[in-house]
Protein backbone atom coordinates (compact mmCIF):
# COMPACT_ATOMS: atom_id res chain seq x y z
CA UNK A 1 0.00 0.00 0.00
CA UNK A 2 1.59 3.51 -0.95
CA UNK A 3 2.35 5.82 1.89
CA UNK A 4 -0.11 9.05 2.16
CA UNK A 5 2.80 11.81 0.80
CA UNK A 6 1.54 14.25 4.00
CA UNK A 7 2.65 11.90 6.50
CA UNK A 8 6.90 12.11 7.62
CA UNK A 9 8.85 9.17 8.47
CA UNK A 10 7.73 9.99 12.10
CA UNK A 11 4.00 9.25 11.33
CA UNK A 12 3.47 12.99 11.84
CA UNK A 13 2.90 15.84 8.97
CA UNK A 14 4.86 18.88 9.73
CA UNK A 15 2.69 22.03 9.94
CA UNK A 16 3.48 23.07 6.31
CA UNK A 17 1.97 19.67 5.40
CA UNK A 18 -0.67 20.02 7.78
CA UNK A 19 -1.96 23.53 6.63
CA UNK A 20 -1.77 22.24 2.64
CA UNK A 21 -3.74 19.05 3.71
CA UNK A 22 -6.59 20.91 5.58
CA UNK A 23 -6.65 24.06 3.53
CA UNK A 24 -10.09 24.21 3.25
CA UNK A 25 -10.81 24.10 7.30
CA UNK A 26 -8.21 26.45 7.88
CA UNK A 27 -9.68 29.26 5.30
CA UNK A 28 -12.92 28.90 6.79
CA UNK A 29 -11.89 29.61 10.64
CA UNK A 30 -9.59 32.40 8.73
CA UNK A 31 -11.88 35.44 8.87
CA UNK A 32 -12.75 34.89 12.67
CA UNK A 33 -8.64 34.83 13.35
CA UNK A 34 -8.70 38.24 11.67
CA UNK A 35 -11.26 39.40 13.82
CA UNK A 36 -9.59 37.86 16.56
CA UNK A 37 -6.80 39.29 15.74
CA UNK A 38 -7.51 43.25 14.94
CA UNK A 39 -10.35 43.52 17.68
CA UNK A 40 -8.51 41.16 20.50
CA UNK A 41 -4.41 40.81 20.15
CA UNK A 42 -3.52 44.57 18.47
CA UNK A 43 -5.44 46.84 21.01
CA UNK A 44 -3.30 44.87 24.16
CA UNK A 45 -0.56 47.12 22.81
CA UNK A 46 -2.44 50.25 24.45
CA UNK A 47 -1.69 48.51 27.57
CA UNK A 48 1.86 50.26 27.59
CA UNK A 49 -1.09 53.65 28.65
CA UNK A 50 -0.72 51.54 32.27
CA UNK A 51 2.99 52.20 32.59
CA UNK A 52 2.49 56.08 31.26
CA UNK A 53 1.63 59.76 31.36
CA UNK A 54 -0.15 58.87 28.50
CA UNK A 55 -0.77 62.18 26.44
CA UNK A 56 -2.86 61.26 23.00
CA UNK A 57 -0.65 64.32 21.26
CA UNK A 58 2.21 62.01 21.84
CA UNK A 59 1.13 59.16 21.20
CA UNK A 60 2.12 55.44 22.60
CA UNK A 61 6.17 56.10 21.40
CA UNK A 62 6.35 59.41 23.07
CA UNK A 63 4.85 59.80 26.06
CA UNK A 64 6.90 59.53 29.40
CA UNK A 65 7.45 56.28 30.88
CA UNK A 66 6.34 56.26 34.70
CA UNK A 67 6.63 52.75 35.50
CA UNK A 68 4.09 52.00 38.60
CA UNK A 69 3.34 55.34 39.78
CA UNK A 70 -0.34 54.88 38.09
CA UNK A 71 -1.08 52.09 40.71
CA UNK A 72 0.56 53.75 43.28
CA UNK A 73 -2.03 56.75 42.79
CA UNK A 74 -4.53 54.42 42.15
CA UNK A 75 -4.64 52.29 45.42
CA UNK A 76 -3.90 55.49 47.82
CA UNK A 77 -7.42 56.71 46.47
CA UNK A 78 -10.08 56.55 49.57
CA UNK A 79 -12.90 54.98 46.90
CA UNK A 80 -10.63 52.64 45.58
CA UNK A 81 -11.14 50.00 48.21
CA UNK A 82 -14.74 50.99 48.61
CA UNK A 83 -14.95 50.17 44.28
CA UNK A 84 -13.26 46.99 44.64
CA UNK A 85 -15.54 45.81 47.61
CA UNK A 86 -18.81 46.93 46.11
CA UNK A 87 -17.85 44.56 42.74
CA UNK A 88 -16.69 41.65 44.34
CA UNK A 89 -19.97 41.38 46.37
CA UNK A 90 -22.18 42.31 43.42
CA UNK A 91 -20.10 39.93 41.30
CA UNK A 92 -20.58 36.83 43.86
CA UNK A 93 -23.87 37.44 44.42
CA UNK A 94 -24.90 37.49 40.60
CA UNK A 95 -22.50 34.15 39.75
CA UNK A 96 -24.13 32.42 43.42
CA UNK A 97 -27.69 33.51 42.81
CA UNK A 98 -27.62 33.26 38.88
CA UNK A 99 -26.37 29.13 39.19
CA UNK A 100 -29.01 28.69 41.98
CA UNK A 101 -31.98 30.23 39.53
CA UNK A 102 -31.12 28.54 36.61
CA UNK A 103 -30.46 25.10 37.60
CA UNK A 104 -33.61 25.10 39.89
CA UNK A 105 -35.66 26.21 36.95
CA UNK A 106 -34.25 23.23 34.58
CA UNK A 107 -34.79 21.17 36.77
CA UNK A 108 -38.84 22.04 37.65
CA UNK A 109 -39.13 22.92 33.77
CA UNK A 110 -37.44 18.86 33.36
CA UNK A 111 -40.16 18.13 35.32
CA UNK A 112 -43.15 19.18 33.54
CA UNK A 113 -45.29 16.54 31.48
CA UNK A 114 -46.80 18.81 29.24
CA UNK A 115 -44.75 19.50 26.03
CA UNK A 116 -46.58 22.29 25.05
CA UNK A 117 -46.61 24.30 28.27
CA UNK A 118 -43.17 23.36 28.92
CA UNK A 119 -42.01 24.60 25.05
CA UNK A 120 -43.35 27.73 25.80
CA UNK A 121 -42.45 28.77 29.40
CA UNK A 122 -38.99 28.12 27.88
CA UNK A 123 -39.15 30.30 24.89
CA UNK A 124 -40.49 32.89 27.51
CA UNK A 125 -38.09 32.54 29.92
CA UNK A 126 -35.17 33.50 27.10
CA UNK A 127 -36.41 36.47 25.85
CA UNK A 128 -34.85 38.87 28.28
CA UNK A 129 -31.64 37.84 27.66
CA UNK A 130 -31.91 39.24 24.00
CA UNK A 131 -32.82 42.89 25.44
CA UNK A 132 -30.35 46.08 26.11
CA UNK A 133 -30.06 46.88 29.11
CA UNK A 134 -30.36 50.31 27.82
CA UNK A 135 -34.19 49.13 27.10
CA UNK A 136 -34.65 46.84 30.53
CA UNK A 137 -32.89 49.72 32.38
CA UNK A 138 -35.62 52.25 31.39
CA UNK A 139 -38.33 49.43 32.01
CA UNK A 140 -37.56 48.77 35.84
CA UNK A 141 -36.84 52.66 36.15
CA UNK A 142 -40.57 52.96 35.47
CA UNK A 143 -41.48 49.97 37.73
CA UNK A 144 -39.40 50.56 40.89
CA UNK A 145 -39.57 54.29 41.11
CA UNK A 146 -41.26 55.99 44.02
CA UNK A 147 -44.85 56.55 42.36
CA UNK A 148 -44.27 52.94 40.43
CA UNK A 149 -46.50 49.68 39.89
CA UNK A 150 -44.24 47.80 42.03
CA UNK A 151 -44.42 50.47 45.14
CA UNK A 152 -47.85 51.09 44.55
CA UNK A 153 -48.59 47.17 45.55
CA UNK A 154 -45.90 47.49 48.48
CA UNK A 155 -48.52 50.26 49.77
CA UNK A 156 -51.62 48.89 48.93
CA UNK A 157 -50.68 46.08 51.48
CA UNK A 158 -49.89 48.68 54.18
CA UNK A 159 -45.99 48.96 53.57
CA UNK A 160 -43.44 51.91 53.12
CA UNK A 161 -42.78 52.33 49.78
CA UNK A 162 -39.28 51.33 48.93
CA UNK A 163 -36.86 53.42 47.04
CA UNK A 164 -34.70 50.50 45.36
CA UNK A 165 -32.62 52.48 42.82
CA UNK A 166 -31.81 55.70 44.90
CA UNK A 167 -31.23 53.26 48.57
CA UNK A 168 -28.10 52.15 49.41
CA UNK A 169 -29.13 49.36 51.59
CA UNK A 170 -31.46 48.07 48.63
CA UNK A 171 -29.74 48.91 45.06
CA UNK A 172 -27.25 45.97 45.50
CA UNK A 173 -30.24 44.02 46.32
CA UNK A 174 -32.14 45.48 42.91
CA UNK A 175 -29.20 44.83 40.90
CA UNK A 176 -28.75 40.92 41.65
CA UNK A 177 -32.33 40.40 41.16
CA UNK A 178 -32.85 42.04 37.93
CA UNK A 179 -29.84 40.55 36.86
CA UNK A 180 -31.05 37.13 37.88
CA UNK A 181 -34.12 37.72 36.08
CA UNK A 182 -32.81 38.84 32.65
CA UNK A 183 -30.42 35.72 32.69
CA UNK A 184 -31.57 32.59 34.46
CA UNK A 185 -33.50 31.64 31.40
CA UNK A 186 -30.95 31.67 28.86
CA UNK A 187 -29.07 30.36 31.45
CA UNK A 188 -30.55 27.20 31.82
CA UNK A 189 -29.87 26.29 28.45
CA UNK A 190 -26.92 24.04 28.91
CA UNK A 191 -28.43 22.52 32.15
CA UNK A 192 -31.48 20.94 30.49
CA UNK A 193 -28.84 20.01 27.54
CA UNK A 194 -26.83 18.20 30.43
CA UNK A 195 -29.96 16.70 31.83
CA UNK A 196 -31.11 14.93 28.48
CA UNK A 197 -27.55 13.08 28.97
CA UNK A 198 -29.10 11.32 32.04
CA UNK A 199 -29.91 7.80 31.98
CA UNK A 200 -33.77 7.20 32.40
CA UNK A 201 -33.08 3.75 33.54
CA UNK A 202 -31.91 5.47 36.90
CA UNK A 203 -35.07 7.26 37.42
CA UNK A 204 -36.72 4.07 37.23
CA UNK A 205 -34.88 1.89 39.45
CA UNK A 206 -35.40 5.00 41.74
CA UNK A 207 -39.21 4.59 41.38
CA UNK A 208 -39.45 0.57 41.99
CA UNK A 209 -36.98 1.53 45.03
CA UNK A 210 -39.78 3.88 46.48
CA UNK A 211 -37.84 7.15 45.87
CA UNK A 212 -40.38 10.16 45.45
CA UNK A 213 -39.91 12.92 43.08
CA UNK A 214 -37.98 15.44 45.49
CA UNK A 215 -35.80 12.34 46.47
CA UNK A 216 -35.22 11.58 42.70
CA UNK A 217 -34.07 15.40 42.18
CA UNK A 218 -31.59 15.14 44.92
CA UNK A 219 -29.73 11.85 44.45
CA UNK A 220 -30.00 11.43 40.62
CA UNK A 221 -30.70 14.74 38.44
CA UNK A 222 -28.44 17.07 40.78
CA UNK A 223 -25.35 14.78 40.54
CA UNK A 224 -25.91 13.73 37.49
CA UNK A 225 -25.42 17.25 36.32
CA UNK A 226 -22.69 18.32 38.72
CA UNK A 227 -19.80 18.29 36.28
CA UNK A 228 -21.80 20.80 34.31
CA UNK A 229 -22.43 22.78 37.39
CA UNK A 230 -18.51 22.67 38.19
CA UNK A 231 -17.59 24.02 34.52
CA UNK A 232 -20.11 26.79 34.67
CA UNK A 233 -18.92 28.06 37.70
CA UNK A 234 -15.47 27.61 36.84
CA UNK A 235 -15.80 29.58 33.82
CA UNK A 236 -17.84 32.28 35.82
CA UNK A 237 -14.83 33.07 37.98
CA UNK A 238 -13.38 34.74 35.52
CA UNK A 239 -15.64 37.45 35.64
CA UNK A 240 -15.46 38.06 39.45
CA UNK A 241 -14.44 41.74 39.15
CA UNK A 242 -16.67 42.60 36.37
CA UNK A 243 -19.91 43.29 37.69
CA UNK A 244 -22.24 44.32 34.86
CA UNK A 245 -21.13 47.75 33.48
CA UNK A 246 -24.11 48.35 31.47
CA UNK A 247 -26.64 46.97 33.94
CA UNK A 248 -25.20 49.03 36.41
CA UNK A 249 -24.19 52.42 34.39
CA UNK A 250 -28.21 52.88 33.44
CA UNK A 251 -29.76 52.13 36.85
CA UNK A 252 -27.30 53.86 39.25
CA UNK A 253 -26.86 57.18 40.66
CA UNK A 254 -24.93 59.39 42.85
CA UNK A 255 -26.77 58.64 45.57
CA UNK A 256 -26.37 54.55 45.81
CA UNK A 257 -22.35 55.30 44.48
CA UNK A 258 -21.47 53.89 48.19
CA UNK A 259 -22.96 50.65 47.20
CA UNK A 260 -23.05 50.48 43.66
CA UNK A 261 -20.25 51.90 42.36
CA UNK A 262 -17.59 49.24 40.67
CA UNK A 263 -14.53 49.14 39.15
CA UNK A 264 -16.31 49.59 35.74
CA UNK A 265 -18.50 52.40 36.16
CA UNK A 266 -15.53 54.51 38.34
CA UNK A 267 -12.99 53.47 34.91
CA UNK A 268 -15.71 55.37 33.27
CA UNK A 269 -16.18 58.62 35.49
CA UNK A 270 -12.70 58.80 36.84
CA UNK A 271 -10.55 57.65 33.56
CA UNK A 272 -12.61 58.61 30.81
CA UNK A 273 -14.72 61.35 31.35
CA UNK A 274 -11.92 62.81 33.11
CA UNK A 275 -9.84 62.23 30.31
CA UNK A 276 -7.22 59.71 32.53
CA UNK A 277 -6.47 57.45 30.01
CA UNK A 278 -3.37 56.05 31.52
CA UNK A 279 -5.37 55.80 35.13
CA UNK A 280 -7.98 53.50 33.65
CA UNK A 281 -5.71 51.33 31.47
CA UNK A 282 -3.68 50.51 34.87
CA UNK A 283 -6.69 49.46 36.63
CA UNK A 284 -8.36 47.84 33.91
CA UNK A 285 -4.73 45.56 33.48
CA UNK A 286 -5.12 45.18 37.06
CA UNK A 287 -8.40 43.64 36.69
CA UNK A 288 -7.90 41.58 33.65
CA UNK A 289 -4.79 39.60 35.88
CA UNK A 290 -6.68 39.21 38.74
CA UNK A 291 -9.60 37.47 36.51
CA UNK A 292 -7.35 35.32 34.83
CA UNK A 293 -5.47 34.05 37.62
CA UNK A 294 -8.38 33.42 39.37
CA UNK A 295 -9.42 31.31 36.28
CA UNK A 296 -6.52 29.63 36.59
CA UNK A 297 -6.97 28.73 40.20
CA UNK A 298 -10.41 27.81 39.85
CA UNK A 299 -9.59 25.12 37.18
CA UNK A 300 -7.10 23.26 39.51
CA UNK A 301 -9.87 23.15 42.33
CA UNK A 302 -11.98 22.08 40.12
CA UNK A 303 -9.65 19.46 38.76
CA UNK A 304 -8.50 18.31 42.52
CA UNK A 305 -12.06 18.38 44.04
CA UNK A 306 -14.31 17.56 40.87
CA UNK A 307 -11.70 15.13 39.08
CA UNK A 308 -12.90 17.91 36.11
CA UNK A 309 -10.72 20.28 34.46
CA UNK A 310 -11.50 23.25 31.65
CA UNK A 311 -8.32 23.28 30.18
Amino acid sequence: MAKNPTITAAGRRTFLQELAYNKLYYLMVLPGLAFLFVYEYIPMYGLVMAFQDFNPGLGFTRSPWIGFDNYRFVFRLPAVSRVFRNTIIISVAKIVFRQIAAITFAVLLNEMRVKLLKRSIQTISYLPHFLSWVILGGAFVSLLSRGGPVNQLIAAIGLDPIFFLGSNRWFRFTIVATDVWQSFGFGSIVYLAALTSIDPGLYESAVIDGANRFQQILRITLPGIATTIVLLTVLSLGQILSAGFEQILVLYNPAVYETGDVIDTWIYRFGLQQARYSLATAVGLFRSVIGCTLVLVSNGLARKYADYQVF
